[in-house]
């Protein structure tokens, strides 16, 4: 009875679609539309498997864009001179975590990633920051950036810094963060803005419409996961580069 009746909706969807050529009256357009509705309201299963459907075709489309950025893109993702990177200097496995320093979830996930690297000495990170969360990311991402060209060694605690900050940032606790952390005589440059900027391009190529969201290897993971998550995905990411 289930596949009669999807066979029923599909068909008459199908019917629906070619309008045009079908050339239907608008009474027999009318018991078309009735006809589903009426299927649709007494099985809505049909309905749930229809969107559960979708979502994994724009699942794929979306792997699919993805994949094809990230070959054209590895130059930015991995050898950007002005992105900030912790961990192995010639690491087998680099992840890209694109971040936000107002996001929540990036608070609590990017310590993960700093583990991660001690944990496996093979490893780096590549820290792409982004200013979704309005104009005090962009100042804090700028200020990172900035302080990551001209004095890398200072970059981590600033970094660190702004992170812990549990509630939104604004300018005092921005420069806040640069006072405690002795950047505060960096300025902040237009080399730093249009960096952030090629940020900003590089994830929409890549598809990413939200932080945190991390490239490993062949795959992104989209938002914060737990610590055993972020190693048994980096363990089989390590596994294929070394095969």
């Amino acid at each position: 009875m289930k596949k009669t009746l999807s066979a029923l909706v599909i068909s008459s969807l199908l019917f629906g679609a070619n309008v045009q050529a079908a050339a239907l009256s608008a009474d027999q357009e009318k018991e078309v539309r009735a006809l589903v509705r009426d299927t649709l309201i007494k099985n809505p299963e049909i309905l749930e498997e229809a969107i559960t459907a979708l979502q994994a075709q724009k699942a794929d489309e979306q792997q699919a864009q993805f994949r094809t950025a990230l070959s054209a893109e590895h130059d930015a993702l991995y050898n950007d001179a002005a992105s900030p990177r912790i961990g192995a200097k010639d690491a087998k496995l680099v992840l890209v975590s694109f971040t936000d320093y107002n996001c929540p979830y990036c608070k609590r996930f990017d310590p993960l990633l700093e583990q991660i690297t001690k944990d496996y000495p093979e490893v780096a990170v590549v820290i792409k920051p982004l200013p979704f969360k309005g104009e005090s990311s962009a100042k804090a991402s700028q200020a990172v950036l900035s302080v990551w060209k001209e004095d890398p060694k200072a970059f981590l605690a600033l970094h660190q810094r702004l992170m812990q900050k549990k509630t939104m940032l604004d300018n005092a606790s921005i420069d806040d963060a640069m006072k405690t952390t002795n950047t505060s005589k960096v300025k902040l440059t237009d080399e730093s803005l249009k960096a952030l900027q090629n940020n900003l391009d590089l994830s929409r190529k890549l598809g990413i419409q939200g932080t945190p969201a991390t490239v490993v290897g062949d795959m992104v993971i989209p938002g914060a996961v737990d610590y055993a998550q972020l190693e048994v995905i980096v363990k089989e990411q390590l596994d294929k580069v070394k095969k």
